[in-house]
């Protein structure tokens, strides 16, 4: 890699980062190569054929502008985009794309599916069947208040969101077969993908849509070993148009298991049926995976579902009110959010013990309510102070407008109250210096330190600005 590309495309990377949201640019460039540069032709590196459709559907314009202005009017961008072989002994080979000749390809697998005749001229049994139990056919197990109305978007999500949006509307004919979420828990993973089977329902009702939880996978594939019909079991999963299997790192270690599974995925994929996952980690970082089954992981897309920001925050409480048509002060609202920062799930838990302390004592609900029963359930979790909490205490105490601190006024106390946002950010935060300067005001991590450095002289040298410190402190203890 030559230092020249690598110093066009820094360039054009500060123009881009300038026009795009922070989190946009943190997914779809810094992962990005810059190649070769060749007679005005700069090409950068990708990690998948998803990636280049993405960057040519949304941000062609930015580019082609960005490109122009580093290498003239005769400029251009190509893309080497990283595609998996469909042969697990095959390593992954690259293919250029340049901007102007956008084309879909797919990988298509090689390995056979399992022959399906041997059981067409009988009913095939099914594994939610239990024993002994009257025999009703199980539908798509399907929770109906998880759809996509329910589902709050924000930049936490917007991605997987969008691709699972795209499936539910051609399922098993998008790139993104398989889809795979993945978050740590509680971040709405499975409220997504039953979102996706829920719509796919309502598009095309004559498709067979199943979510199953992998361990309950799991529990089915032993007792059709014990009752000698795996066979059987195969089928049956063969023949679902849009499979979503729920938690799948549970499979890993079970050789026999990811086996059975294999030939299952293959089968799916080579008809364009559609396979959805969840996982608490990304492919890469799953341990006691067959490779093979790594890699076909690998031929879709990997969505990350991140930790909401305050306004996603509000918007979920906020829906989930007014979907069980209940009324909440804003101010307890804004608290909650402030509060519980890195579990949905948590958050919302947090909610409805407000509301039955309300209801059963048959208090108001108030901001002094609010406290005590988030301060209760955040003692019994980990409570994290976030950046944005700190921010909301030092504005409210100041009475300054949030917004201010990220606003470019050189105003004094505008000013001293982003010093002490910084300053109380690398002290209760195990954030870096540069994610601190990013919140207050997108600054860098030169200036988080000045602030630092300013805020401990004024506290050895101003008793009245060291009662701040010391108050703001406590507040944020509470």
């Amino acid at each position: 890699m030559t230092k020249k590309q690598i110093e066009v495309w820094d360039r054009c990377l500060k123009v881009i980062r300038d026009n795009i949201p922070y989190q946009s640019y943190k997914t779809w460039f810094e992962p990005i190569v810059p190649v070769k540069l060749e007679e005005n032709v700069l090409t950068i590196q990708v990690p998948s054929q998803f990636f280049y459709e993405w960057l040519e559907e949304h941000y062609i314009n930015l580019l082609k502008k960005t490109i122009k202005k580093e290498l003239g009017i005769h400029g251009r961008l190509e893309y080497s985009v990283i595609m998996d072989s469909s042969s697990s002994e095959s390593r992954p080979y690259s293919v250029n794309y340049p901007t102007t000749e956008r084309r879909a390809t797919r990988n298509k697998p090689v390995i056979m599916p399992i022959d399906l005749n041997k059981g067409k001229t009988r009913d095939i049994p099914n594994p939610f069947i239990i024993p002994g139990l009257k025999k009703i056919k199980v539908e798509s197990q399907l929770v109906d208040s998880y759809s996509f109305d329910n589902f709050v978007e924000g930049d936490c999500n917007r991605l997987a969101r969008s691709a699972g949006w795209a499936i539910s509307e051609n399922p098993g004919k998008t790139a993104f077969n398989p889809l795979l979420v993945y978050s740590n828990v509680g971040l709405g993973k499975t409220h997504l993908v039953h979102a996706i089977g829920l719509q796919v329902k309502n598009n095309y009702p004559e498709k067979t849509v199943l979510y199953v939880k992998t361990n309950e996978f799991v529990n089915q594939y032993i007792d059709s070993v014990r009752n000698n019909n795996q066979n059987d079991f195969i089928h049956f999963y063969q023949m679902i148009d849009v499979l979503i299997m729920d938690d799948i790192q549970f499979i890993a270690g079970k050789e026999k298991t990811q086996d059975i599974f294999f030939h299952i995925f293959n089968h799916l994929h080579q008809n364009n049926k559609q396979l959805v996952l969840t996982s608490d980690k990304p492919p890469v970082e799953l341990k006691g995976m067959e490779p093979r089954l790594l890699s076909r992981f690998k031929w879709g897309l990997a969505a990350d579902l991140q930790v909401p920001d305050l306004e996603t925050r509000i918007a979920i409480l906020k829906n989930k009110l007014y979907k069980d048509g209940i009324e909440m002060p804003y101010e307890v609202i804004e608290y909650l959010a402030y509060s519980i920062t890195t579990n949905i799930r948590e958050m919302e838990g947090a909610l409805i013990s407000i509301l039955a302390q309300s209801t059963l004592n048959k208090k108001a609900i108030t901001l002094e309510l609010a406290k005590q029963m988030i301060d209760k359930f955040v003692k019994n979790t980990t409570r994290e102070i976030s950046i944005d909490f700190i921010q909301k205490v030092v504005c409210d105490y100041f009475g300054l407008p949030l917004e201010t601190i990220n606003s470019k006024t050189r105003k004094r106390e505008i000013v001293q109250a982003r010093q002490l946002a910084m300053f109380f950010s690398k002290k209760h935060t195990k954030s870096s210096l540069a994610t601190i300067g990013l919140h207050c005001g997108n600054k860098d991590h030169a200036t988080v330190l000045h602030a630092c450095r300013t805020v401990n002289n004024l506290v050895e040298t101003d008793k009245r600005f060291r009662v701040y410190v010391e108050e703001i402190d406590k507040k944020l203890k509470l």
